[in-house]
């Protein structure tokens, strides 16, 4: 090839770099732009670079250029060496400018692209950092609530075992007192009993009187009997159920 081919693929590579260095720098500022009003708004919206689509968009676009830099610096190597044993005379001044100003436009556009893809860099592990940070913190919050609801529920059962304990002694304290009285009412009634036998072995007549008479009493103790214990069953299935 011959120096002003060299010199046109140079060309060439640079308005390639030059463009896709203007998409790579835009996606930098949008970057850029929308982390600060995350901050801003302290939202917790997804970056630019956050999907899969940016990452392999962002990845894509640096590995492109970085080609094409390597390119034109070869490119500019080929010009310098031919500048050198192509037969041109390599202390002309308008020749030396040119090589001179494409290794400037090389390192120029190298310096601006490392830039960005620095910048970009920064804020995307920024960006990850600070999703990491407020996954933690929501994953604290959620435990956090767990545990509260536990908390509550084990509360609600004491409570509940607390009442059932209550209702327990209340009844247990009903049937002592029902006991205690009906203890009472068994010493008066035996007493009663021994007087009304004595006067039975007198009077004949009377001892018909008080058989008619136990016979009622044990009916009714039957009958009081089974309602006490019908109370106590029930008053235990209200506290136990």
């Amino acid at each position: 090839m011959s120096f002003e081919d060299l010199r046109k693929q140079a060309r060439q590579l640079e308005n390639e770099i030059d463009l896709k260095l203007v998409s790579f720098s835009k996606l930098g500022t949008s970057y850029s732009s929308q982390g600060h009003a995350q901050d801003s708004r302290r939202a917790e919206t997804s970056p630019l670079l956050g999907s899969t689509n940016s990452e392999h968009m962002f990845e894509t676009m640096a590995l492109e250029i970085e080609q094409l830099l390597v390119k034109l610096n070869e490119v500019n190597d080929k010009m310098a060496e031919y500048s050198q044993n192509g037969g041109i005379n390599s202390n002309n001044p308008s020749l030396m400018h040119t090589l001179q100003r494409h290794r400037d436009i090389l390192q120029d556009y190298s310096l601006e692209f490392n830039k960005t893809k620095t910048n970009i860099s920064a804020y995307r592990d920024r960006e990850s950092l600070l999703g990491s940070v407020r996954r933690e913190i929501d994953n604290y919050h959620k435990g956090s609530s767990v545990q509260n609801r536990r908390t509550d529920l084990l509360l609600k059962e004491q409570d509940h075992t607390r009442n059932a304990d209550r209702v327990a002694d209340e009844a247990i304290n009903i049937a002592m007192a029902t006991k205690e009285n009906l203890m009472g009412q068994k010493g008066m009634l035996g007493g009663i009993t021994t007087k009304m036998n004595s006067l039975a072995k007198r009077f004949p007549v009377i001892n018909n009187l008080f058989q008619k008479i136990n016979l009622r009493k044990r009916r009714d103790s039957i009958i009081l009997g089974a309602v006490i214990g019908v109370c106590v069953i029930l008053l235990l299935l209200y506290a136990f159920r």
